[in-house]
């Protein structure tokens, strides 16, 4: 056989095998679609294997996560089919197709995270349980930040804990934020969730849990040198802090139960102890994430925007005012701001947590004129909505005045509005939201009245493997006498 002959017979082996291969993959991608009136949502399956997922990555690790999705939207619409990490997907920056997601979970849809997500936060945790148990943890954790319950238990210790950690925040230095406000949220969760205030207790479990936080989205080795390791170790010593709280309460009386949800937890519900220890745990990482992040990026965004600090500074100096230098706010002042309330939704906007949702179709679903098949995943890209420029004009400015206008008031219920879900929506609603937005403006509000900041180093937004500032948002803080508290600029 000549040179030109085994050139010719090794592309014809060549071309078969990766006939053979497509055919297997595109059978696997539409698996479960079976015979059906509608049609799939339009797409191309991008390259072999690798399918879409590098597109995909690429633009959630910049700082305009949904631009993979709305370059597929010009081409095929708002809802629309690719292939992602190995699977079919079927995507969406529709709103009514993903509240109508969000709406049928546990009916027709399941939440669906990675293995090594799945490991690390529980079988018995409120984020990735099902079904009936779903509901009764997502009923509980409700319970437990009911806004009567963040009036009377969390109130004062949120503003204690971020006076103590203000107070050892070293003056004059270059320092990341996002270091200290990972630091504060995690001591705030710690301190609510646990009842612990022991400094060197929550530094240990501070750095426990960045470990478990770095294995969340690490590939699932279980070996020494490996992310999902040392994760799944941190996770067994996290769970023993957990278990030696729960048996110091019940070794206690019951009138010394109650510091922190935990606290409460064993008090008012009935569950088995690695139940609690999974919906702690859970709670941590949700509360921890969403709490750190958006204080961040506010700062980062107010900082570039003059005219929304002054507006802000005025708004929290006269609060500040009326109350002594060592006097804590109410929650008459903390429902006084109502700016800060704006600068929040708009900081969940563009710099939002939870840029979309990991599901699985139960079933064969049809919706309009779409066939989604069993077993797709089903990704609700919420972030692609928050910064569609059909929905918010001039989508990635940061523009806090945006919810004083009359046409966004209906949009601004984050509860239940689909044009706007930063805390997910349906059974799967985050059940802490209220207690975010109140950890975050009582940050605001000791933030901007107690230092003046110098950003060092230019920064900018990323979301892959989680949402933050590249370089950690490098400041210079100086702390603002109580002479000088009256004025309003930033150096």
């Amino acid at each position: 056989m000549g040179e030109n002959d085994g050139s010719y017979m090794m592309m014809v082996i060549i071309t078969i095998v990766i006939t053979f291969v497509s055919l297997i993959w595109w059978f696997v991608a539409t698996r479960g679609g079976g015979r059906s009136k509608g049609k799939l949502p339009p797409g191309g399956r991008g390259w072999p294997v690798v399918g879409d997922s590098i597109s995909w990555y690429n633009a959630v690790a910049s700082s305009h996560p949904p631009a993979f999705v709305h370059k597929q939207v010009r081409r095929y619409g708002p809802i629309f089919s690719c292939s992602l990490f190995g699977k079919w997907a079927v995507a969406s920056a529709d709103p009514a197709f993903n509240k109508f997601v969000m709406q049928n979970e546990g009916k027709l849809f399941q939440s669906n995270y990675p293995k090594s997500f799945r490991d690390l936060v529980g079988k018995n945790g409120v984020i990735t349980a099902q079904g009936d148990h779903q509901r009764k943890l997502h009923s509980i954790a409700s319970n437990m930040m009911r806004l009567e319950k963040l009036r009377f238990h969390f109130l004062q210790d949120i503003q204690m804990v971020i006076r103590q950690i203000f107070t050892n925040l070293h003056l004059n230095q270059v320092v990341p934020l996002q270091d200290v406000c990972r630091k504060l949220a995690i001591n705030l969760m710690v301190n609510q969730l646990l009842g612990v205030s022991s400094e060197s207790q929550v530094n240990h479990i501070a750095q426990l849990f960045s470990h478990f936080v770095d294995g969340c989205l690490s590939l699932p080795i279980n070996l020494p040198g490996f992310a999902y390791h040392k994760a799944m170790k941190a996770r067994e010593n996290i769970i023993s802090k957990i278990n030696t709280t729960i048996e110091s309460h019940k070794r206690n009386s019951s009138s010394d139960i109650g510091n922190g949800v935990l606290g409460r937890l064993l008090e008012e519900e009935s569950l088995p102890d690695d139940a609690v220890a999974d919906f702690i745990i859970n709670l941590l990482f949700a509360g921890n994430e969403t709490t750190a992040k958006t204080m961040l990026f506010a700062v980062y965004f107010l900082t570039q925007c003059p005219r929304a600090m002054k507006q802000m500074l005025d708004e929290h100096q006269s609060l500040r005012s009326e109350r002594g230098e060592e006097e804590m706010l109410t929650w008459q002042d903390y429902k006084a701001m109502p700016f800060t309330q704006c600068v929040i939704d708009e900081t969940l906007r563009l710099g939002g947590i939870a840029i979309w949702l990991m599901r699985e179709a139960k079933e064969q679903v049809e919706y309009k004129d779409y066939v989604i098949p069993k077993g797709s995943f089903v990704v609700p890209f919420l972030s692609a909505v928050h910064l569609d420029e059909n929905v918010y004009g001039d989508p990635r400015s940061f523009n806090p005045w945006r919810w004083m206008e009359p046409e966004n008031q209906e949009k601004r219920n984050w509860r239940s509005s689909p044009y706007f879900a930063p805390f997910g929506g349906g059974a799967r609603f985050c059940p802490g939201a209220e207690l975010a937005r109140l950890q975050i403006a009582l940050f605001l509000h000791y933030f901007l009245t107690t230092f003046r900041w110098r950003q060092v180093k230019d920064d900018n937004m990323s979301f892959f493997p989680s949402a933050r500032l590249v370089n950690g948002f490098q400041i210079q803080l100086n702390r603002i006498s109580h002479d000088h508290r009256v004025s309003t600029s930033i150096n």
